[in-house]
């Protein structure tokens, strides 16, 4: 959550990064309810988003990246939901190259659950019905983060490659810096790693 706040505030060029979790963790949106996503939880490690959207299960099925966009990127012009179908349309695309039968969601499903994957909205990424790849986004006057999740564990490497791929045909692959892993660790601790972050509704 700290590298992708740092990106967002540094980024020069659209960036989309991959991350794998640890242990079995659940991450729920920044206007989400502590006590919901606890209950959903069960005991595995919680984390709250700067992004907003539902309560999401990591470390076990999922492949989870973050896009930055910043402000002066071309982008960054466009509304929050065109981005949002765009990047999941790469997913789309992506996942069908490698044989999985998935397809956008025209319209917003009636919302039955804080769980984010149980509740698909226009533009998801859904296979046989069940929704496999969602996120959420956070726009500041530096850019937009647009932080995802795709329930699907043995795409792995490959779908990222081909998710790059379906995104620009310009790529360019690279290691985050010592520089914002250090400020990260900070952040975290001092931020993300809080008992007044995670509780602060």
């Amino acid at each position: 959550m700290a590298i992708d706040e740092l990106l967002l505030q540094t980024a020069e060029v659209p960036i989309l990064r991959f991350y794998r979790w640890k242990e079995l963790s659940v991450s729920f949106g920044y206007f989400g309810r502590f006590e919901e996503a606890q209950a959903f939880a069960r005991g595995r490690a919680l984390m709250r988003r700067w992004t907003g959207g539902g309560i999401v299960p990591h470390g076990g099925d999922d492949l989870t990246y973050s896009i930055v966009i910043g402000s002066m990127g071309e982008a960054f012009a466009y509304p929050s939901r065109t981005i949002y179908h765009r990047v999941h349309a790469a997913i789309e695309r992506a996942l069908q190259r490698m044989g999985v039968r998935a397809m956008l969601v025209e319209k917003d499903a009636p919302r039955t659950s804080t769980a984010c994957f149980a509740n698909p909205v226009a533009a998801d990424v859904v296979e046989n019905g069940q929704k496999i790849a969602g996120a959420a986004q956070r726009r500041t006057r530096t850019g937009l983060l647009h932080q995802g999740s795709i329930q699907r564990s043995e795409v792995g490497r490959r779908l990222a490659g081909e998710m790059a791929r379906a995104l620009s045909d310009e790529i360019l692959e690279k290691q985050i810096g010592f520089g914002i892993l250090g400020a990260a660790e900070i952040l975290a601790s001092e931020k993300y790693a809080t008992e007044e972050w995670l509780h602060r509704r």
